[in-house]
């Protein structure tokens, strides 16, 4: 399906030669309370990735720009930040973490026919109604969540408590899982989080005989504390603790736990073995960080990957998703719809299941294991 040309845009985009940037509005949360390492991360990727096509000459001799706003994890700045970055005329949106802003980012973009690559965030109702301009490389929540869940039961856990604070994404997580586990028997338990402390959380694990907990929280506040708590409480000494949303990822959560926040697995989108580019963007990727890229570094990168080639393919006016298949850091990337899904989707990003090796927990020397992979 070709997408028409946005409304108002210039007709003679594409065909520019005067040098000028093609500018890509990204969208990061670089300062609290969102998860500012993600951003960064987010963003070195998103950086390296308009080095390199810029190496190779850019769009048709024009360079690409980056014009970076700061969402802070606030969905009505990230709106008004899409207001702004149309004004200012860039060809396309990427970027974004947070489920819940990212939705918000979507349906500006949506509502103002500019396109929109997200990069991080999974939430599967981006916009409300199915759109042609927005598209998305993360999996899906509900296929990630999916994974997580068939690896709870794998591992032997029929009762999971989840520590959740009210939010539509952990709300989201929480249905996903408990419609997933539930049919083999499986049981989900909400610990609401509005008005318990973390020894409260110990209290309720008890009394849930849970051997899972499942942190829908909140980091650094309160998933640190909690699970600080736990580890400390010896009634609970085989519990599993488990960040589905990715938090352990990032050498923040390692700094503020040491050896406690090992061993609490994780949702990773990342392949067994990366492609050659994804080999080279990792090592230009350290370098840049000072530590090992997290796969939200390699989401930023791909995602300027693909904005290139659609550049290069189909000018800077339209956004025909269908039309786009590049070679990606993580496998071969090409959109379809999906059914449930809102967005134009990368039908199979890579999904794993991870922790941090209690053996080496910390930076710089940390390592991963894979438990599972779907």
């Amino acid at each position: 399906m070709v997408t028409p040309a946005r409304p108002n845009a210039p007709s003679a985009a594409a065909e520019r030669t005067d040098g000028s940037p093609v500018r890509i509005g990204a969208l990061a949360p670089l300062t609290r309370p969102g998860w500012v390492e993600a951003g960064q991360h987010l963003l070195s990727g998103l950086e390296l990735g308009v080095r390199d096509v810029n190496d190779v000459g850019g769009i048709a001799g024009r360079p690409l720009e980056l014009v970076v706003r700061d969402t802070a994890a606030d969905p009505q700045r990230a709106a008004a930040a899409v207001d702004e970055l149309a004004r200012l005329g860039v060809a396309a949106l990427a970027g974004e973490y947070h489920s819940v802003v990212a939705r918000a980012a979507a349906a500006r973009a949506d509502a103002l026919g500019l396109p929109y690559l997200c990069s991080s965030a999974v939430l599967d109702a981006l916009t409300e109604q199915p759109t042609e301009w927005v598209a998305r490389l993360s999996p899906p929540q509900s296929r990630g969540w999916q994974v997580y869940a068939d690896f709870l039961f794998g591992a032997g856990h029929r009762r999971i408590a989840v520590a959740v604070q009210p939010s539509v994404y952990w709300a989201s997580g929480t249905r996903i899982l408990r419609d997933h586990l539930a049919p083999r028997g499986g049981t989900v338990v909400d610990i609401d989080m509005s008005a318990l402390t973390p020894a409260d959380v110990c209290d309720e694990l008890l009394r849930s005989r849970a051997t899972a907990l499942l942190l829908l929280v909140g980091h650094p506040e309160p998933a640190v504390p909690i699970v600080q708590t736990v580890r400390r409480d010896q009634r609970l000494a085989g519990i599993l603790i488990g960040a589905p949303a990715g938090q352990p990822e990032f050498t923040e959560w390692a700094a503020l736990l040491g050896e406690d926040g090992a061993g609490v697995p994780f949702l990773r989108y990342l392949p067994e073995r990366l492609t050659p580019l994804g080999v080279r963007v990792e090592t230009a990727l350290r370098e840049r960080l000072g530590s090992a890229p997290s796969f939200v570094a390699f989401e930023g990168y791909d995602t300027v990957t693909v904005l290139a080639e659609l550049f290069r393919s189909h000018g800077t006016d339209r956004a025909p998703w269908a039309s786009v298949a590049v070679e990606g850091t993580r496998g071969r990337i090409q959109f379809s719809r999906t059914p449930g899904i809102s967005v134009w989707q990368w039908a199979r990003p890579p999904v794993q299941v991870v922790d941090r090796d209690p053996a080496e927990p910390a930076e710089p020397a940390a390592r991963f294991r894979v438990l599972h992979a779907g």
